[in-house]
């Protein structure tokens, strides 16, 4: 019954993510969530651990949900059940494209699609921000590291592009957390 869990679960993440990995995050923490296959605070470190490693955010969250639920069957149904739709929806795409592409209430989809994903990207980002740095839990619930990190990054981020003229690469935003992640945790 596993199997058929994991591939329907990663099928609807699938079909229904759209806006990339981060706009695909509040459909994927609904599934695992409603089938128990993983906490809270496991969901944010393995975004985390999927953001920094190489491979699309929802690959890598489908493919390590899958393993731990199944072994390795489950990581490639999983992974599988994910990447299915997008292959066909992206034949189609192809094959429409040309005909369909032009026309004006295809573009106003498109149009107002955009803002709802803008929309789904911020709120998972503050979503995961406020999971980073506030805790009801504990008894002091202010991670008073977590927030300072976080501030650094901020400041950095929309420091250096006003100082620069360029942005800050994310590699460099990744490589800088963890440094800042060792001189904070590790004292």
């Amino acid at each position: 019954m596993i199997y058929v869990d994991l591939f329907w679960g990663f099928l609807r993440v699938g079909l229904f993510a759209f806006g990339g990995a981060y706009g695909a995050i509040p459909l994927i923490r609904e599934v695992v969530f409603s089938y128990g296959w993983i906490s809270e605070e496991g969901l944010t470190q393995m975004i985390a651990v999927s953001e920094s490693t190489p491979g699309p955010i929802m690959v890598n969250l489908a493919t390590y949900i899958g393993s731990s639920q199944a072994g390795i069957p489950g990581a490639m149904l999983a992974t599988f059940a994910v990447l299915l739709p997008s292959f066909f929806i992206t034949l189609l795409v192809m094959a429409a494209l040309k005909t369909f592409f032009e026309k004006p209430y295809v573009q106003a989809i498109l149009r107002g699609v955009t803002p709802a994903i803008t929309g789904l990207i911020l709120a998972t980002g503050i979503s995961v921000l406020i999971k980073g740095c506030v805790t009801f839990t504990n008894p002091q619930p202010i991670h008073i590291r977590a927030v300072t990190i976080a501030a650094i990054l901020a400041a950095v981020m929309f420091g250096a592009k006003p100082l620069t003229k360029k942005k800050v690469s994310p590699i460099a935003l990744i490589l800088l957390s963890a440094c800042l992640g060792i001189v904070f945790y590790s004292f």
